[in-house]
């Protein structure tokens, strides 16, 4: 447990992401939102904290808070942001500030239940899919989104809860968003294990195999071969000195709890007792019919084609991939990454929509 503790502390002392259908029917052309529109709060009942809402979330053991923060107004778009993780934070999503607010486009950054300014309970019952996709049912009828405007976007983990959620709730949506998340963990560890290990360094490889052998998970050398071996070329494609101080922090907020209980001890794929290990839903992604974007890069830690099947096997997909990047391609092919995610959701508002 205390294995992503060591390991964080790890990294700041190192540091100091066409088949057409029949068009939808156009829509009427969205009105254009001033600068001052889209900033502003006033007459809202967040005005007083700038956007940011504590929501209290029902689950089996109790009433907990979950920390939101709103930013931009548009009436027709507004997007959820699900991190990864799970037990990571909002914080690796702050470069979504760079692109999105020029695009007049309204988001919601979130930490889910366990996870840094929301509450943490001492639970290890409340991490579970299924729990997570009703609090965020329950996060959306606080915010008011509905099917006229809400986009999921989900990110790793996050993309696993919001398939789970398009799966129970997507007549909610208006679009989804699966980002670096394929609809499999065993398919995920396949290509982990069959094409990215054998990728490394022969002796380098060797190492981590003996430290997972023996589940040596915190030994400070296996923790320095995956972030300087591994991590740089899957996880984020730079230098670990160079890492953004929004992914350091979120690394250093990381709650180990919900980590270790749903992820593993593991920093080289899901093992152990872990609730994720036999995940998946590929016979049953054909029931999301909602515009649906899957978003993968050439070097991630999930196989890019499986990315590209997630698209495929849905009803309206859109494959769009960053060849440049890897596990955190917002980062490492941000531009690519930025383009296609707001090309989707400026087509799926102007009802141009088409899968490819």
């Amino acid at each position: 447990m205390k294995k992503l503790i060591v390991l964080f502390s790890f990294l700041v002392v190192l540091t100091s992401c066409k088949n057409e259908v029949k068009t939808q029917p156009e829509k009427e052309s969205t009105p254009v939102i001033s600068e001052t529109e889209y900033l502003s709060f006033t007459d809202k009942d967040d005005q007083f904290t700038g956007g940011i809402k504590m929501i209290p979330i029902e689950t089996p053991k109790g009433t907990f808070n979950v920390w939101t923060k709103q930013t931009g107004n548009n009436p027709t778009i507004k997007v959820l942001l699900l991190h990864g993780g799970p037990g990571m934070t909002h914080e690796i999503y702050e470069c979504f500030d760079g692109y999105f607010p020029q695009e007049g486009i309204e988001y919601y950054y979130y930490d889910q239940l366990g996870s840094y300014y929301s509450d943490q309970p001492d639970d290890k019952s409340l991490w579970k899919t299924e729990r997570f996709v009703e609090e965020v049912e329950q996060v959306r009828k606080a915010l008011g989104l509905n099917s006229d405007n809400f986009y999921l976007f989900g990110q790793s983990w996050g993309g696993i809860l919001a398939m789970e959620y398009a799966l129970k709730y997507q007549e909610n949506l208006k679009g989804l968003i699966v980002s670096n998340m394929v609809p499999s963990i065993p398919d995920y560890m396949k290509y982990n294990e069959e094409v990215l290990a054998p990728q490394l360094d022969s002796t380098v490889l060797k190492k981590i195999m003996q430290y997972e052998a023996a589940e040596d998970y915190e030994n400070e050398e296996y923790l320095k071969l995956i972030t300087e071996n591994y991590y740089p070329k899957h996880v984020i494609r730079m230098p670990i000195e160079q890492w953004p101080n929004s992914l350091n922090r979120g690394f250093k907020h990381v709650n180990p709890d919900v980590y270790v209980t749903m992820q593993g001890p593991s920093e080289f794929g899901i093992k152990g007792d872990a609730t994720l290990k036999d995940w998946e839903v590929k016979d049953r992604v054909h029931e999301i019919n909602v515009p649906t974007l899957s978003i993968g890069a050439k070097y991630d830690t999930m196989n890019p084609e499986e990315m590209k099947w997630l698209a495929n096997n849905v009803k309206n997909g859109r494959f769009h991939l960053c060849p440049n990047g890897s596990h955190l391609s917002q980062y490492d092919d941000q531009e690519v990454f930025f383009e296609g995610l707001i090309q989707f959701i400026k087509d799926v508002d102007s009802g141009n929509f088409k899968k490819g």
